[in-house]
């Protein structure tokens, strides 16, 4: 499988043509995730580079992001927020640290998060917070992916970055039958080229394997419906509007969210 440093000349060159690509269609969207692409890849590979420890601390920060815009979108107390924020973190590390216990911390994490509400004795909203807390740290857990992958992890980032592009570009061109009521912006047709977008990647790279395929070609546009629903759910369009072209970090990694589980659970 292709190093860190050698998937560095690949990953220049698809900003590049992209670069070009994007300033052609003069679409503001597209040029400013083109800018965040270009500021994240750099730390993206720095920290994969760095093996387990730079990958833990890639994780935990992106959780803990992720944990407080998704408590926002579920509308959830800042206590809880934290309490997700800082499980999900505990996760990256272990994953690097102590692999052999995540098991055991994983189910403490989804108790811890289910017992807040009940200490608190919220008769109200408690049983909706529970079971929101518990959703955010399943959903957020597979960033621990990161660490578990290995090498696996840049290739299979990488992909999805690609088959994200794609996905966006197949439908808005082809069009076609929508892909689910959870998006009615997404088509079949992005989908497949999407799909077949990643699968390419994967090949170019050298880690085309039947797990990190499932996991581009179908944990990707999961992944992207699974933060659809959560935004339906909560009544808004985006995650965030912080994160240029995007909305927030979830709106970046929601297809990488499901595609690390994916490839974990697979591998």
């Amino acid at each position: 499988m292709i190093t860190v440093l050698e998937t560095a000349p690949f990953v220049a060159s698809a900003l590049g043509i992209g670069g070009v690509g994007v300033w052609l269609t003069r679409r503001r969207e597209l040029i400013l995730r083109w800018c965040v692409w270009a500021v994240t890849a750099p730390v993206v590979g720095v920290a994969l580079y760095l093996g387990a420890p730079g990958s833990a601390a890639l994780a935990a920060g992106v959780g803990v992001v992720c944990a407080v815009e998704y408590g926002r979108l579920a509308r959830l107390p800042v206590f809880d927020r934290a309490v997700i924020a800082a499980m999900v973190a505990a996760l990256a590390v272990f994953a690097w640290l102590l692999p052999s216990a995540l098991p055991q911390l994983f189910m403490v994490a989804l108790v811890a998060v289910a017992v807040v509400p009940l200490l608190g004795r919220d008769t109200a909203d408690g049983f909706r917070r529970a079971g929101l807390g518990v959703f955010g740290v399943v959903w957020l857990a597979a960033l621990t992916g990161l660490v578990l992958l290995g090498p696996a992890a840049l290739p299979l980032f990488f992909a999805v970055s690609v088959a994200d592009v794609a996905a966006f570009c197949g439908g808005r061109l082809l069009g076609g039958p929508r892909l689910s009521p959870m998006s009615p912006e997404k088509r079949w047709s992005g989908a497949i080229v999407g799909g077949l977008a990643g699968l390419g990647t994967l090949a170019l790279l050298g880690a085309l394997t039947p797990p990190l395929a499932v996991a581009v070609v179908v944990g990707a546009p999961l992944g992207d419906l699974v933060e659809s629903m959560v935004k339906r759910g909560a009544g808004v369009k985006d995650a965030g509007n912080w994160l240029p072209g995007f909305g927030g970090l979830l709106d970046r990694v929601d297809s990488l969210l499901v595609a690390l589980a994916f490839a974990v659970v697979l591998s």
